[in-house]
């Protein structure tokens, strides 16, 4: 098969690159290389062409004899201020509204879209005695005296965290949140005028080897990579039992592969994720263990806007896909604390002209 991968060159799209050659698969990579991601003046890999997924005389030369794209290209992070907005909205959105019309025209009908938890917001609650909920947003008083928990407004006691899974409603919460919902709409919008089908794979918090280091945008886990090699103590916010699903980069990749030669109709969304819930402290924890470096320290600082506790449900992947993830955090995170990191920080939101 032949494979158009965008962000080929980024920590998740070069795992899924070896991926896809590792299993026979033909790979056109392609990579604006954003100093955002990849630090200033990196140049690009071998084999991968330096193309804006905005372009699109670049992407319909591109796909041409292209049997599925798999689109990982993007700008990711949570968002550091409301300036980054437009680099957002016209690196993720209008590049992938470029993208589809350019399938569309070439007659590629099969895309595999990178997607992300944070679709959903907050994560899914219930009640002690299991009664469904949906927690009201955290009063600032309440953070300010480390009652970091979302309240049953009946009882005053703590709601308790579900798994959520595809079904539940989208809810975003960041500017990437917000970017990653309007791709998935374009995507499915795509399928109903084109026939086209999209799997959209909503990752959890993603980890692994050559991931970048410490930046506004880094995820948690390199960013208490990054503490501890600077000799510091991880620094974990509010009390330190927030509940994530962590999944390996590997387990990306192969999720990837497999949904790129197991097409499913129309738009189908899936959570991609290990299946073990785990706190962010326990995190934090692991990593200062296998790093030999010093212990976390639990801040109680917070942000208005962070999510509680969000952990997903992987069954309908392996259902649909026949996927599962095969590392365990323990494990992955283990070997994550002295595995390589990218050489280069990344520099902040792009510009988005």
């Amino acid at each position: 098969m032949r494979v158009l991968l965008t962000g080929a060159a980024g920590f998740i799209g070069s795992h899924i690159r070896r991926a896809l050659t590792d299993a026979g698969d033909e790979v056109v990579a392609v990579d604006l290389m954003l100093a955002a991601a990849h630090g200033i003046d990196a140049a690009a890999p071998e084999q991968v062409h330096r193309v804006d997924v905005r372009d699109p005389d670049a992407l319909t030369a591109l796909l041409r004899g292209v049997d599925a794209v798999c689109h990982q290209a993007a700008v990711v992070g949570a968002g550091v201020s409301a300036a980054d907005a437009p680099a957002y909205a016209s690196h993720n959105d209008l590049g992938t509204a470029v993208l589809l019309a350019a399938m569309a025209e070439t007659g590629v009908r099969r895309l595999v879209l990178a997607s992300s938890m944070v679709v959903y917001g907050e994560g899914r609650y219930h009640t002690a005695d299991g009664t469904p909920a949906v927690p009201a947003p955290r009063r600032r008083d309440d953070l300010d005296r480390g009652l970091f928990d979302h309240l049953d407004p009946e009882t005053g006691e703590p709601l308790r965290w579900s798994v959520i899974d595809e079904d539940n409603p989208l809810c975003p919460r960041s500017l990437y949140a917000a970017s990653k919902v309007a791709q998935e709409n374009y995507a499915n919008a795509w399928t109903a005028v084109t026939g086209g089908t999209v799997t959209a794979l909503r990752y959890h918090n993603v980890y692994g080897d050559g991931m970048p280091r410490d930046t506004p945008y880094s995820g948690v886990a390199a960013i208490f990579r990054s503490a501890l090699e600077a000799g510091e103590s991880p620094r974990v916010f509010e009390d330190g039992t927030q509940m994530r699903d962590f999944v390996h980069v590997r387990d990306i990749a192969a999720a990837n592969l497999a949904a790129l030669h197991r097409p499913l109709p129309g738009f189908v969304p899936l959570n991609i994720a290990s299946g073990t819930p785990i706190s962010i402290r326990e995190v934090a924890d692991l990593l200062a263990r296998a790093h030999h470096g010093k212990p976390p320290t639990v801040t109680g600082q917070y942000r208005p806007g962070d999510v509680r506790h969000i952990v997903a449900s992987p069954e309908r992947a392996s259902a649909l896909l026949d996927f599962s993830a095969t590392i365990a955090p323990a494990d992955g995170l283990t070997e994550f604390a002295t595995a390589p990191l990218r050489p280069a920080s990344g520099t902040g939101a792009p510009q988005w002209r």
